[in-house]
């Protein structure tokens, strides 16, 4: 499949996402993205409630939804797969998942979570999924995309090759300071996506929260940020901002149990409403 560029970031590289299709930027009417998060598709047997061989077919059915549902883009929450006991293994679940997402007639985002990099380094991952970076923005029908990568240690390392613990989160001082930037060069409604959460300290919670909070609050523009990681179905309103964090594909069996939405953005109202499926919760803010 062909690499191409998305749109055009705001940041300092351009985004590719995961298909060749492209979405007109000056396209007119509300924005409609599909939402996947935490699918973690492993060859493993399957342990507590996480049915990792069941992800398959429950990607095909979102998939398939995705398709008839007119979006103009998807985005993967992050955790796309689980470990494998070598790096050729991982990249087996990788190319075997990914091979549902290039039936997509829109483009994909993969935001990267803890999971994705596990054996493999993020470079690895990104070319598994035909995507260039882990982070950047771009712009659709008069909103910008922010997408942060906070699979870094709290001493700035990033995640790879078994060399992190999963509560050890971040996002670095550079990275923030390229948001900061991001959301000064110009003004329009902002929507923020990351594995992890921003909106919660503890286990779950990103080391710099506090930090990026205040900067997606000091710029007045970001109406929501979109989260997975803690396979749970939440909302909260902090200073304005929306957080939802989104509900995980991997837990229960197939096909009783999924969870995936699409996500509906008025630009102009800042109306938000996501049509929850399976074990997806609906909102409408």
């Amino acid at each position: 499949m062909t690499r191409r560029h998305f749109l055009k970031t705001s940041g300092a590289s351009s985004l590719v996402m995961a298909t060749g299709v492209q979405a007109g930027e000056g396209a007119i009417g509300n924005l409609r993205l599909g939402l996947i998060s935490d699918i973690h598709y492993a060859d493993l047997n399957t342990t507590g409630s996480r049915h990792y061989r069941d992800s398959l077919s429950k990607v095909k059915e979102a998939i398939a939804r995705f398709n008839a549902s007119d979006l103009d883009m998807v985005i993967c929450l992050g955790d796309l797969i689980d470990a494998g006991k070598s790096v050729e293994e991982e990249y087996s679940h990788l190319e075997t998942v990914y091979e549902e997402f290039k039936q997509l007639k829109v483009p994909c985002q993969f935001v990267l979570g803890n999971h994705c990099i596990y054996t493999l380094t993020k470079e690895e991952f990104l070319r598994g999924v035909n995507q260039e970076s882990c982070n950047g923005s771009l712009n659709i029908k008069g909103v910008r995309l922010v997408f942060l990568d906070a699979c870094h240690r709290k001493d700035g390392v990033s995640y790879g090759r078994k060399n992190y613990q999963w509560t050890d989160t971040d996002i670095p001082e550079e990275q923030r300071k390229w948001l900061k930037k991001t959301l000064a060069k110009e003004t329009q409604p902002t929507v923020v996506f990351v594995h992890q959460r921003l909106d919660v300290g503890g286990n779950y919670g990103i080391h710099s929260a506090p930090a990026v909070r205040e900067i997606l609050e000091d710029s007045g523009q970001v109406a929501a940020v979109f989260q997975g990681h803690n396979h749970v179905n939440e909302h909260k309103t902090i200073n304005g901002v929306h957080y939802l964090t989104i509900n995980a594909v991997i837990e229960g069996p197939a096909p009783e149990n999924n969870a995936f939405s699409i996500l509906e953005y008025s630009p102009s109202s800042q109306a938000i409403r996501v049509e929850g499926f399976y074990n997806q919760a609906n909102y409408s803010l």
